[in-house]
């Protein structure tokens, strides 16, 4: 059985379970060769798949996602997680204008000029804007919608075997895997590797954390020994690139440069740190 779990991010409604390994597989193969390590046999590496608990009922892969606007942006949640990727794109982007503190009261023009301005971004330009506002409710129906929650966890739980050693999540798939370790001491799992991920964003993110009945957010995740965290520079859904003021300084961190596809699971699968993180969880002892 697969020893290395992977678990997806976002905007992944469409894909499948082979679709997500036939990316994931040769990408983590050349980080580990990137990092002086043999591969993995194709079946070593698993990727859990969830998406589909986010797909529109009814439709077809041939459909797009439904034609979302700044109107479908709801109050509260996903209105704050936009205004914070809005800030932290401009931080990072000199083609994105600054939100201003008169802008960020959170009203609904707010939200148009918000989706206005990570349209102009590096990060956000091939993504149209419905797929952005999709994007949004997928973060919230996970960390708000309890059921949608325990479906995403028993994805997960169904799939760790007694040969898992790692798991690797990516943007939201962090998030889960981070959870899930927690719930479940008792697994063997020995390391995790996060990459891209929003675990950091306080409000949004960290203080909803759910870490089981023995710990709140920020609590060691479970089994695991070693925990390495990636993050590029420019990832805006990264938004705290260094997470050992939360988590501890067990964490180890990694800053990298993916390009222009600053988010691409397959751009940080291969670098020699990822591919480190992986020979690691993987040999013996």
């Amino acid at each position: 059985m697969a020893r290395v779990l992977c678990l997806h991010g976002i905007g992944q409604q469409y894909a499948g379970e082979r679709e997500l390994h036939a990316s994931w597989y040769p990408a983590a193969c050349d980080g580990l060769a990137r990092a002086g390590a043999a591969p993995p046999a194709p079946g070593d590496l698993d990727c859990v798949f969830y998406g589909d608990l986010f797909r529109p009922a009814g439709r077809t892969l041939s459909v797009l996602a439904p034609p979302l606007d700044a109107s479908d942006v709801a109050e509260g949640y996903e209105t704050e997680l936009l205004l914070a990727l809005w800030a932290e794109a401009a931080r990072t982007d000199a083609a994105v204008v600054a939100p201003d503190a008169r802008t960020l009261a959170r009203t609904p023009r707010a939200v148009q000029r918000a989706l206005d301005a990570l349209s102009r971004s590096r990060f956000f330009a091939r993504l149209a804007l419905r797929a952005l506002v999709l994007d949004l409710k997928q973060v919230r129906a996970y960390l708000c919608d309890p059921d949608v929650h325990h479906a995403v966890q028993a994805r997960v739980s169904a799939a760790v075997t007694a040969d898992t050693r790692i798991v690797v999540g990516h943007s939201l798939g962090s998030v889960v895997a981070y959870e899930a370790l927690c719930a479940h001491p008792e697994w063997p799992v020995r390391s995790l590797l996060t990459l891209g991920s929003p675990l950091g964003i306080r409000n949004l993110v960290f203080d909803r954390l759910r870490t089981g009945p023995d710990g709140g957010p920020g609590a060691w995740p479970g089994p695991v020994r070693t925990w390495t965290n990636i993050a590029d520079r420019g990832d805006v859904v990264a938004l705290v690139k260094d997470l050992r003021p939360l988590f501890g300084e067990r964490v180890t961190g990694h800053l990298v440069h993916n390009g222009a596809t600053a988010h691409d699971v397959t751009r940080y699968l291969n670098t020699r740190e990822a591919g480190q993180a992986l020979a690691d969880a993987q040999s013996p002892g």
